[in-house]
């Protein structure tokens, strides 16, 4: 690939010196879809609030429709450049991991964390928090941002990293569009090989899983093998897994979870060790087609219906516009009257909290929330810095819980959301934290002690002092 000319690498910035070497035609799409980003900023009238234009989510908040267009962000969609000896990349905000890791497994090498759905694009995950199976050696994706190129509320265009606009750098994680929006990231990457060798561990104990998750955390390995990759499901208090992922060069037969068989169904087995091989691309988006084990909710799971369900619409994208039509029509909660039977919650969430408090949620989950299985992932940041918007301990090894599904709805009169409020209350007393992608029902006051506060507040009034883009309390629990 050609270096950028002196005059391309002058379009975004007049300072701006690419590293990453990336061709002329990339670098002019990318500053044609940046111009098209201020171009529609500057459209927008000054009264009015600034909104990403976003034909796809995976957010699951509730949102009111609104008829003003939003920034347009089709020409943020690409990856920039790859450099397979530095090991970084220069990526649109928007581009989606699954073009993402498509690009970089070209060169033997992948993102740092790749979150497990393929819509997700790199400028969500590092706004919104990501994570992964390689998290508790990895962190999460912000941490391997190397600067950004970052729209403010205000309207401009600024490039942050740890040492130019640090309070914005360091803002920005878990601010979810609040201070603005990525334009450009520069990522570190890692190498990796063609294959994943899969060992699936049962426990017959919650406190057994936990114990031996803590010590591979600890030591970076399980029986004198590194392990590279590790995350877990919770089917019941007495049959739990952990998936030990290693990274292999070695051929041999691989297993497909895009057809008829089922990835979270295969992990189950009666006792001891059960192994599996899986590409390294497959392993990436394992959860992916199935949405973890979401699809059943529409049937996809059912082998009649999966012989019939077109391959290419197994995916997270779909189901998630299947949830968003059910959503706006109400056709589940109809469903359920007309069976006689209450309307249901939704209760789709992802929690943290630390290694030594997780039998304890584990156990109050499963006496009060009748939703199965869940996830396990567990994460350790990876420097020593602090991130205001979701102040966990660099020092300690925390373990994100993931449940999406629905619970019946208390009896009329109650408030709304019950079992989301006693969650949140049972994660905040176990010193844990709360992803803000789905609903969120704190008071003001509680969500400034847990997600920024002051911090938050000052650097939202130095990169938008008009307010143009929603405030993070509004964002995530108002719901405006």
């Amino acid at each position: 690939m050609q270096a950028p000319t002196a005059a391309l690498q002058g379009l975004l910035s007049g300072t701006r010196v690419y590293v990453v070497p990336v061709s002329a035609s990339a670098l002019s799409a990318h500053a044609s879809g940046v111009e098209r980003l201020l171009a529609s900023y500057r459209s927008i009238p000054p009264t009015a609030s600034v909104r990403l234009a976003k034909p796809t989510s995976n957010l699951f908040r509730a949102r009111t429709k609104r008829d003003a267009p939003g920034l347009d962000t089709s020409g943020l969609t690409g990856v920039i450049g790859v450099d397979p000896d530095a090991r970084t990349a220069d990526v649109a905000g928007m581009c989606t991991y699954e073009d993402l890791v498509a690009e970089t497994l070209r060169y033997g090498l992948s993102p740092l964390v790749v979150p497990q759905l393929k819509t997700i694009t790199l400028g969500g995950a590092v706004t919104g928090l990501g994570i992964e199976s390689a998290s508790f050696r990895n962190g999460l994706p912000h941490e391997s941002v190397l600067e950004m190129d970052i729209l403010t509320g205000a309207g401009e265009l600024i490039t942050v990293a740890p040492d130019r606009h640090p309070d914005l750098y360091r803002a920005f994680p878990n601010s979810y569009g609040t201070l603005g929006y990525s334009t450009r990231l520069r990522i570190e990457l890692e190498p990796v090989k063609p294959f994943v060798a899969l060992r699936h561990i049962r426990f017959h104990s919650l406190t057994a899983m936990v114990d031996a998750m803590d010590r591979i955390v600890d030591t970076g390995g399980l029986d004198g093998v590194a392990v590279d990759y590790l995350d877990g499901v919770v089917f019941s208090a007495d049959e739990s897994y952990l998936c030990v992922g290693r990274r292999t060069l070695t051929p041999g037969p691989v297993s497909d979870y895009t057809g008829q068989d089922i990835y979270y169904r295969s992990i189950q087995h009666e006792t001891g060790v059960k192994e599996d091989r899986l590409t390294i691309h497959d392993y990436f988006w394992r959860w992916d087609t199935d949405w973890f084990w979401c699809s059943r909710s529409f049937g996809a799971q059912n082998p009649r219906v999966r012989r019939w369900w077109p391959r290419r619409y197994r995916r997270s994208s779909v189901y998630w516009k299947l949830v968003a039509a059910d959503q706006r029509f109400g056709i589940t909660d109809r469903i359920e009257a007309r069976k006689g039977r209450p309307p249901r919650e939704r209760v789709v969430q992802d929690i943290e909290v630390p290694i030594e408090r997780t039998r304890e949620f584990l156990e109050w989950f499963g006496r009060n929330v009748p939703i199965a299985p869940i996830w396990l992932c567990p994460l350790r940041l990876r420097g020593h810095n602090e991130w205001p918007l979701y102040p966990i301990r660099p020092d300690r090894t925390y373990v994100n819980i993931g449940f999406w599904s629905s619970v019946p709805a208390g009896a009329a009169g109650s408030s709304a959301g019950a079992t989301n409020r006693k969650i949140e209350r049972k994660v905040t007393e176990l010193a844990g934290h709360k992803s803000l992608y789905s609903d969120s029902f704190y008071s003001r006051e509680e969500f400034e002690e847990l997600y920024g506060g002051e911090s938050y507040a000052t650097v939202k009034k130095t990169y938008d002092p008009d307010s143009r883009l929603l405030d993070l309390y509004a964002k995530a629990v108002q719901r405006r």
